[in-house]
């Protein structure tokens, strides 16, 4: 290990980055039809450049097919033409997909129109000609796909390859008021057949960033900063049926529905974007996944609202690192606006109450953008209205508040300098609640969050340091703090947590927060390290999402990668993480490791596994409240194996088990997909699961005996099966019939 690591590091400090090139473009005075021909006299003119490169799987080497490309420009678009010749034409990919879902075939460009080596605004076609367009922020670390602007693309399969033919007007770009610019560029193709990428400007696999690397377009001149206005009205209506209830007035078997409101953009200026929504439409978002949660601790949703997710890379605040769990704990969890309501009334005998699903939003805005001199702007407000059940006793009526109305709001700045190497960005919260009613004291009136963070990168952006700080204030009446300070995510009223102070009678609450981390992100071999803490007084649960604290936490993160195809195998990598964790009181709660690692074969099959074992723990919150549980230590096994994803037909399976030391537990999960394209426009997918779990240590309750307190545990057996169907029908590249449903049965012993 110690040779491979000497090896890694060698090449990374001797690699040199290839020459950046340059693509002059020209204006034009006529109009371009778009149709994917390149019929138009502007093309004949035009500079086509053709020198492309290998990025995967052949680092560097020639393509197997020759790519083209030429851009023009007038006053208010930006024209992209791309030829990708191919000498099997009935070999080229044409499926048809959902917007940024897009497979097959092919071709994209970038923009680093900003000129700040962090930003790229990214078109993509397939051959089929569908859409993908994302924003790249962050020098490549973050993409978010939610960015839809509005854009033009033709495609056209011809005896010679195929050819795509873009119109990108400049309002949907963002560039300051200069007489010359210079933008960062790139051009890719993907030959879908051979799993091949190739690339105008060349950059090597291994190097850290992505936009900083790029080429470059000049011949820009005259053209002004433009703004975007964009109003979007709808109507909904919908009838919903199930079986009437005797007797409950609120359910007579058939309801119907009809809505209205308005969404909207406008470019305050070119750089920055005012989002707004009334009574925004949330119909055609997708359902939750179904779950049975018998832990203490919230579970935690994927935003799938488009207002809420467009933006969201701005927005952002990450309290913790890496992925997976941690990566969810943010100072913005925006699935607390429009909430459904926190409180449900207490009923009396022949009473039936109707109860609102969500908390409506009456109003948001947001504003994003990023101004010329590298400063990143993201404000939210939202309200969203007081709700009431309606409750009927034998036809009398009355209402009761079950979520006040309440207002949301969120500032984040971040600027970066130094090319890009130093950032330093700050974010502010506040949720107020008007709380009106005696019931409703148990919410905090006011809650407030600050952060700041700091990013510093080294030796051409191959190693990073940096560092986070948060801190939060909840105030209210005795009720909220005092739930507050007895929930899942602290219990201040433990016995032996002698370093807690539980007040029933405290009115506020604050607590801090952050990390500091420093690894490597460049080259074969990477690592991280990092420290976090929260304090036990930290909240940020009324706009931001965290499911825990009093908890300091060390991670170390290394991993191998290999690029280059070589044996079976096209590429693979290897993982070693190491955790340890302690409370504030200085007591150590768990510590463990993994090893796990991917490969794809050569024959394009993706196969993936992992190893953990964790020590034994120290669970302050088994006992809800009560004294520290000294629970086993667990291994853990998964495996992943997926078959060639280029197929018509795929079948993909994870398997994973989990054992408890000492016979406490034992879980064991199956899942398979199965993905079938009869046709290049119909994509089906069938995914079973089933979960089988015991566990000898479940929580149930605590009962007095004489003076003590015993806490009651029992044996659960759990099963649970699902299976979930997705069909997927392409009308035309810019429409589709999408269906997802999913049966889902749980069942549960205690004994």
């Amino acid at each position: 290990m110690l040779f491979i690591c000497t090896m890694a590091w060698l090449h990374s400090a001797y690699a040199v980055d290839p020459q950046k090139k340059f693509y002059k473009t020209q204006r034009i005075t006529g109009s371009i039809v778009i149709d994917g021909a390149f019929t138009d006299p502007a093309w004949q003119t035009a500079q086509w450049d053709s020198d492309f490169t290998q990025y995967q799987p052949y680092e560097g080497k020639r393509p197997a097919q020759k790519t083209e490309f030429a851009i023009l420009y007038d006053n208010d678009f930006i024209y992209v033409a791309i030829k990708a010749y191919d000498s099997a034409t009935d070999s080229i990919v044409k499926r048809m997909t959902r917007r940024d879902e897009i497979d097959g075939d092919v071709v994209g460009i970038q923009f680093d129109s900003y000129h700040d080596l962090r930003t790229a605004f990214t078109f993509m076609v397939s051959a089929g000609g569908v859409k993908k367009d994302f924003l790249m922020s962050n020098n490549g670390d973050s993409e978010d796909n939610t960015w839809d602007p509005i854009w033009w693309v033709k495609t056209q399969i011809t005896n010679e390859g195929w050819f795509a033919e873009m119109k990108i007007p400049l309002t949907q770009l963002r560039f300051g008021n200069n007489a010359e610019h210079t933008w960062g560029m790139q051009v890719a193709r993907e030959l879908y057949r051979k799993g091949e990428t190739s690339l105008w400007q060349a950059i090597p696999r291994n190097v850290s960033g992505w936009v900083d690397k790029i080429g470059e377009l000049n011949g820009l001149s005259n053209i002004q900063p433009k703004r975007q206005y964009e109003f979007v009205p709808y109507v909904v209506t919908g009838v919903e049926n199930y079986e009437k209830e005797e007797g409950n007035p609120f359910m007579p078997g058939t309801n119907y529905k009809l809505n209205a409101g308005l969404d909207g953009k406008i470019g305050l200026t070119n750089n920055l974007t005012l989002a707004f929504t009334v009574n925004p439409d949330f119909g055609q978002v997708e359902a939750d996944p179904s779950e049975v949660n018998l832990s203490a601790y919230e579970s935690f949703y994927e935003e799938k609202r488009p207002f809420f997710i467009e933006g969201r890379n701005i927005l952002a605040f990450p309290v913790m690192f890496g992925d997976g769990e941690l990566a969810a704990e943010n100072l913005f969890y925006s699935r607390r606006i429009g909430r459904r309501p926190h409180h449900y009334p207490e009923l009396l005998d022949g009473e039936y109450a109707k109860m609102p699903d969500a908390t409506d939003i009456l109003g948001a805005l947001k504003i994003t953008g990023k101004t010329d001199n590298g400063w990143s702007i993201g404000i939210l407000e939202s309200f969203t209205g007081k709700e009431q059940a309606e409750i009927d006793f034998e036809g009398k009526r009355r209402f009761e508040t079950v979520e006040p109305a309440t207002n949301y709001l969120l500032s984040r700045v971040s600027k970066d300098f130094n090319k890009g190497n130093s950032i330093i960005g700050a974010m502010v919260t506040s949720t107020y609640r008007i709380i009106d009613t005696v019931s409703l004291n148990y919410l905090p009136n006011e809650a407030y969050t600050a952060g700041v963070d700091y990013t510093q990168y080294f030796k051409n952006k191959k190693y990073f340091l940096k560092g986070v700080g948060v801190f939060s204030r909840v105030s209210g009446h005795t009720d909220a703090i005092n739930e507050l300070q007895l929930s899942s995510a602290r219990y201040f009223q433990r016995p032996d947590a002698d370093y807690l102070s539980y007040d029933p009678m405290r009115k506020m609450l604050s607590g801090s927060g952050g990390n500091i981390q420093f690894g490597k992100i460049g080259g074969k071999l990477m690592f991280l390290n990092a420290v976090s803490f929260k304090s036990p007084g930290m909240e940020i649960n009324d706009l931001g999402y965290i499911p825990s604290v009093d908890e300091i936490m060390q991670v170390f993160w290394m991993g191998y990668r290999i690029y280059e195809p070589f044996s079976i195998f096209r590429s693979m990598n290897f993982n070693l993480n190491q955790w340890t964790g302690w409370d504030f009181g200085g007591n150590n709660l768990y510590k463990g490791g993994n090893i796990n690692g991917n490969m794809q074969f050569k024959n394009y099959w993706n196969m993936s596994f992992g190893v953990n074992v964790g020590g034994g723990q120290l669970s302050n919150g088994s006992l809800r409240g009560g004294p520290a549980l000294r629970l086993p230590g667990n291994t853990n096994l998964f495996v992943f194996l997926g078959t060639d994803d280029r197929k018509k037909f795929r079948v993909s399976a994870n398997v994973s088990a989990n054992n408890g030391f000492e016979n406490s537990s034992s879980s064991q999960y199956y899942n398979i997909n199965l993905t079938y394209r009869p046709l290049n426009t119909l994509k089906i997918t069938i995914g079973p699961s089933y979960n089988a779990s015991s566990r000898n240590l479940q929580y149930v309750t605590e009962a007095s005996m004489n003076t003590d307190t015993r806490y009651i545990f029992a044996s659960l057996d759990q099963k649970v099966f699902s299976m979930s169907l997705r069909i997927n029908y392409n009308i035309t590249p810019d429409l589709t019939l999408q269906y997802w449903g999913q049966p889902f049965v749980a069942a549960g012993k205690y004994y």
